[in-house]
């Protein structure tokens, strides 16, 4: 009865969605190398490399979730050697991420939409044993015709966020069941493992095993990349820069006045932004120029062939950078905090041995926020003027800011292994 409503639901919301994305693409070009797939139309040279056995279909629905499913692969790789080891993403970042650092994946491809017909098309090319989901990206379609096909389901990273868990209460009565198709749940932490069960998932199935992310960062954080980046920018060692990180509307507004102001102690000062959202870049160029700062150099520009000569600010508009920018930054503040979007991913910055800011909307990473809030390496700001405040004292004081850090760092690292736990849970499926 409830498929029967929820796809009754799907195909309502499609008559208003399909147009909106369709003008999307039109006017923005955004969705056009995913559109076709989406709907099943995956070229066939994509399943040209699928061989071996078994198959383990795994799927990150955005760049989050390629970097806590790319150690796990990696894990799943060393222990079978001879595995098809697929992987689907839903969104063109995460498609780009997961091409470039996903090496150890057979093909990569786009994760069909949850309608049935479109479903079966996929799943007939690429006949999975096992499908991993990555932080609880269930589709109801998709998780019946695995269970009805016999292909056993296996979640990792999972987590539950306050937001996701407040929805899925209220309609708890239909996820209940859908959460019980999946064969074994990996949760992140005893948070995310009570609330699995709050819903309704038997307790047998949910397995404490911690967060794949730290073994993916810890793993990329390099000097090498570090030398890569800076080189690209020209910014030397130990240039001062306050890099502000996938930042949304209304946050580079107290980020540039924050820097304003900076500059008067701190003259040599960079600020480099990273739009969560790239093509804001026009965007944030107009407010750079409003707030009487010549325009800034974007990365595309650098990339094209100008040099970076005494420009104080660079807007990255390419996609994929953010992560080896970090590497660049003095202090990081991290965005979709200021504002209500339950923040982003600060572990990345962590990595680097690098002071988080961020401001009072976490509830997405609040176990992130309060792991490195206890090493003092990440800081709650929630205006201009504290975040002003907290900037000035850490510049202030490198050995402070030294020794955060650090401890940051060293919290990234105690918290790896469980890209191994993961693919030991799957392997375990593989095996019954």
């Amino acid at each position: 009865m409830w498929n029967i409503a929820y796809n009754i639901l799907i195909s309502v919301a499609a008559l208003f969605l399909v147009p909106y994305y369709l003008l999307k693409m039109l006017l923005t070009g955004k969705y056009r190398k995913s559109i076709g797939p989406k709907f099943g139309f995956i070229p066939s040279g994509v399943f040209d490399a699928m061989e071996g056995r078994p198959r383990i279909w795994v799927h990150a629905v955005s760049v989050g979730e390629v970097t806590a499913a790319a150690p796990v692969i990696s894990s799943l790789r060393e222990e079978l050697p001879d595995a098809c080891i697929v992987l689907s993403t839903s969104t063109e970042t995460g498609q780009e991420m997961a091409r470039g650092m996903v090496t150890d994946a057979t093909t990569v491809f786009y994760y069909p939409l949850d309608i049935p017909p479109v479903i079966r098309r996929v799943m007939d090319r690429v006949r999975p044993d096992i499908f991993v989901p990555v932080e609880t990206e269930v589709w109801p379609n998709f998780i019946r015709l695995c269970r009805k096909r016999g292909i056993r389901v296996a979640m990792v990273n999972g987590r539950i966020s306050p937001r996701s868990f407040r929805k899925y209460r209220l309609t708890r009565f239909f996820w209940k069941d859908i959460f019980n198709m999946i064969d074994k749940i990996g949760a992140i932490s005893p948070i995310d493992e009570v609330r699995l069960k709050d819903l309704g998932v038997y307790a047998s199935k949910v397995h404490l095993m911690g967060n794949a992310k730290y073994d993916g960062l810890a793993a990329k954080s390099s000097p090498s990349l570090r030398d890569e980046i800076g080189a690209v920018l020209n910014i030397p060692a130990g240039s001062s820069v306050l890099v502000a990180g996938s930042t949304h509307g209304g946050e580079e507004e107290v980020v540039l006045d924050v820097y304003r102001r900076l500059r008067d102690s701190y003259p040599e000062l960079l600020l480099i932004i990273v739009p969560r959202h790239i093509e804001r870049t026009e965007e944030v160029q107009t407010l750079i120029r409003s707030k009487g700062f010549a325009p800034a150099i974007t990365m595309t520009e650098i990339m094209k062939g100008r040099e970076r000569r005494s420009e104080p600010i660079i807007v990255i508009d390419v996609i994929g950078e953010l992560f080896k920018v970090y590497s660049l930054a003095t202090v990081v503040f991290c965005g979709g905090s200021l504002v209500p979007k339950g923040g982003q991913n600060i572990l990345e910055a962590a990595a680097w041995g690098k002071v988080v800011l961020y401001g009072p909307s976490m509830e997405d990473f609040s176990q992130e926020k309060e792991a490195l809030e206890r090493v003092g390496a990440g800081i709650t700001v929630t205006n201009a003027d504290a975040f002003l405040r907290d900037m000035d004292m850490l510049m202030a004081h490198p050995d402070i800011l030294r020794d955060r850090g650090e401890a940051g760092r060293q919290m990234v690292r105690a918290n790896m292994g469980a890209s191994r736990r993961y693919a030991g849970l799957i392997m375990s499926l593989l095996e019954e």
